[in-house]
């Protein structure tokens, strides 16, 4: 077969074999060869500064050394077993040491298996039925996470809008969605409907931080409608802090779910909660009726469990979160004040662990109100920054640990450019 050089001819022999000419996760134009700490090279040799890190494992960089060491250890001894591992228990003990909520954990491959595996274990829990999530929360592909999480139209609250085709009525039937920051609207929810068995919440909804007691009041909501608490922390879990939003926020939830720095940038998540809630995962002490089945091929295995470790070992080391907050900031203010002297509106929304920018004058607090007053600046500023080295998502922007003070000089002239191409040209 001929050796295929150029990106055009990838992206043509994937448009061949798979739907759509991707993995259905990020633009399938671009074709990702190799990377190495803060920086990303396409087929065709073009490097770039990388703020997508994977969709966020990638903490470290890419290929840090002593994660690298440590994999590089652990395969000669085997990469999957079925089985438990010594590497896999001391993760979920360090796990459970980090994470407030967390008594035991249980292992999965993705973050969304540990987020349909959260919700179920509190219907198992409870002995209810229904969810309560938020409009345009992400919590993996399920069919109850494919609810309002991206809806085209607007419906009436609580009425769920399935994203997806091939999801039963049924599903919807017992869901609620209530706008995020909204405590009256989760509430008057809780009064009505008595088989709520969950509110599942991202902390940081995508982007979208939660208002001062918001959390809180939920967690306070939850307690007096004994109501399960969950929090989804596939991204925010090691990112905003060791402990995760957990920790960031003083809020502890009743279930948590973690994945992507975890795993090191190998496949694991994971669900965590206190024994007495995860004991359901053990048919010999709650029985046949009361169990929640749960296997899965690549759960646990010990090479992300080695990844993982690493990864948090270099986490709980002095200043990491400092640093990666004093880049997040950096890269927040080189924006807005170019854009502000630009005569620009703009709001910078999230944290500086995980933010972007929404070109528009409104306070963003809910799905419906965190949006661009004009798409078409968005998608003209975010090409300007691809064309100029930056590699990124259309609506996020993930710093990194492996980020240097070059990687910061460059964004920053990208950030002038696309500017004037975006709103000066």
């Amino acid at each position: 077969m001929q050796k295929l050089t150029s990106q055009a001819d990838w992206i043509a022999r994937a448009g061949a074999v798979l739907p759509a000419g991707g993995f259905g996760n990020f633009d399938p134009g671009i074709m990702i060869a190799r990377g190495e700490g803060s920086h990303v090279w396409d087929e065709d040799g073009n490097e770039y500064i990388d703020y997508l890190i994977g969709s966020g494992p990638m903490l470290l960089g890419h290929g840090h050394p002593e994660v690298m060491e440590a994999v590089l250890e652990q395969l000669p001894k085997g990469m999957t077993f079925f089985a438990n591992n010594s590497k896999g228990v001391e993760l979920a003990e360090a796990i459970v040491d980090a994470v407030p909520c967390c008594e035991q954990v249980r292992f999965v491959a993705s973050g969304g298996e540990a987020d349909m595996y959260a919700i179920r274990l509190a219907r198992a829990y409870t002995g209810r039925n229904k969810i309560l999530k938020f409009e345009g929360g992400y919590h993996g592909m399920s069919a109850e996470a494919q609810m309002s999480l991206a809806p085209s139209t607007r419906v009436n609250f609580p009425q769920a809008v399935p994203d997806s085709a091939g999801i039963p009525q049924g599903v919807a039937d017992q869901m609620l969605i209530a706008p995020y920051n909204d405590l009256a609207a989760v509430e008057a929810l809780l009064n009505e409907h008595k088989d709520v068995a969950a509110i599942i919440a991202e902390p940081l909804q995508r982007i979208i931080p939660a208002e001062p007691g918001y959390l809180q009041g939920l967690r306070d909501l939850c307690d007096k409608h004994a109501v399960l608490l969950i929090f989804d922390e596939i991204v925010t879990g090691f990112r905003l802090a060791y402990g995760g939003a957990q920790e960031r926020y003083g809020v502890t939830p009743d279930i948590c779910t973690l994945g992507k720095i975890i795993g090191g940038g190998f496949p694991l998540a994971a669900l965590g909660a206190s024994a007495e809630i995860m004991q359901h995962f053990d048919k010999a002490v709650v029985g046949s009726d009361k169990w929640l089945m749960q296997l899965g091929t690549l759960s646990g295995n010990p090479i992300a469990a080695a990844a993982g470790l690493k990864t948090m070992e270099v986490l709980r080391r002095k200043g990491s979160y400092d640093k990666l907050r004093a880049i997040g900031k950096s890269l927040q203010d080189m924006q807005s004040d170019a854009l502000t002297k630009a005569g620009v509106p703009h709001q910078i929304c999230g944290d500086e662990t995980l933010f972007d920018i929404f070109f528009t004058k409104a306070a963003c607090r809910d799905y419906r109100s965190a949006k661009h007053d004009d798409p078409a600046h968005n998608v003209a500023y975010n090409a300007t920054l691809r064309r100029n080295g930056i590699f990124k998502s259309p609506g996020k922007l993930y710093p990194s640990l492996a980020v240097t003070e070059a990687d910061l000089e460059q964004t920053q002239d990208a950030v002038l450019k696309a500017v004037e191409a975006a709103f000066l040209d």
